[in-house]
């Protein structure tokens, strides 16, 4: 059985996130959405509303979980037996980002791989960062976001 882990922030999960999910999820036999709970970030969900509007989002999909985690995001494939990492690419500007990411993941475990996947052109605007500015500020984000999170968010707001 081939196990992507898809980590990162999701804070909040948007319909870029889920197309690079559903991509990976024809792709690979398992997909796990690792939440992670990364220090730089003030996240604005804790990680468990992240965990709870993230499997709100994918419920249906049968080669999807959903979990979380601490520390270097390949030790914890390891733990979970991939050794592969999903990353989505919206716009050239995040793959210089990605890239370094990649190769530092790299250099700490040789066996794990990063696959690249590229969202929809509809999709490469959307940020989560962007998401919540927009919510907060009362717009209409429905065509970003998940059901679960847009009503999420309109009941934060």
């Amino acid at each position: 059985m081939t196990i992507a882990i898809y980590p990162g922030s999701f804070d909040p999960i948007t319909k870029g996130h889920l197309d690079v999910l559903m991509t990976g999820a024809q792709i690979f036999d398992k997909v796990i959405i690792a939440v992670s709970h990364n220090l730089e970030k003030h996240c604005f969900f804790s990680i468990e509303e992240r965990v709870m509007l993230i499997k709100a989002s994918v419920k249906g999909i049968s080669n999807v979980e959903v979990d979380s985690f601490e520390g270097l995001t390949v030790e914890y494939a390891k733990k979970k037996g991939s050794k592969i990492l999903l990353r989505g690419l919206r716009a050239v500007s995040d793959f210089e980002y990605e890239m370094q990411l990649s190769q530092t993941n790299s250099a700490l475990s040789e066996e794990i791989k990063t696959v690249f996947l590229i969202t929809k052109p509809e999709y490469n605007f959307i940020s989560s960062g962007t998401v919540k500015d927009v919510a907060m500020l009362g717009g209409d984000i429905s065509e970003f976001v998940p059901k679960a999170v847009e009503k999420y968010l309109k009941k934060r707001r």
